[in-house]
């Protein structure tokens, strides 16, 4: 298994709409790097959904229901969607401040890519945040 952070602004698409549609595709994503992240994950695959722009925060855990497939929202065979449903919202939210000025998570590509929107996470990281969200 592996796991991920997807970056979404809540103003256009957030956690609670997620946990209220049970599933959606992720679709839109317009940077080579997070497609090929969105290529590399594998169905059951753990995701950390993140509040970008105004809330800045870890609010949810998603998983893999559907691998890559051609992006439904374009003509242009380059860009990929997959499918996400919800597992979880975290009990307590995570911020990026917090993240920032956690030692196991100094690494995260959160901190060290923070413009990517798709990435990966390692197991620690996961752990640790889910931890901290518990």
């Amino acid at each position: 298994m592996n796991y991920w952070l997807m970056k979404t602004e809540p103003e256009t698409f957030s956690w609670q709409d997620l946990a209220k549609q049970k599933r959606t595709l992720w679709d839109g994503v317009r940077n080579y790097q997070a497609r090929n992240n969105m290529m590399a994950m594998k169905k059951g695959d753990k995701v950390l959904i993140y509040h970008s722009v105004s809330d800045k925060c870890v609010v949810g855990i998603a998983v893999v229901s559907k691998e890559f497939f051609p992006d439904p929202t374009t003509d242009d065979k380059h860009w990929v969607a997959v499918e996400l449903i919800p597992d979880k919202p975290l009990k307590k939210t995570i911020s990026l401040e917090q993240i920032k000025s956690t030692k196991e998570l100094a690494e995260m590509k959160l901190i060290k890519q923070s413009r990517l929107s798709v990435m990966p996470v390692t197991k620690a990281e996961f752990n640790k945040i889910i931890s901290l969200g518990s």
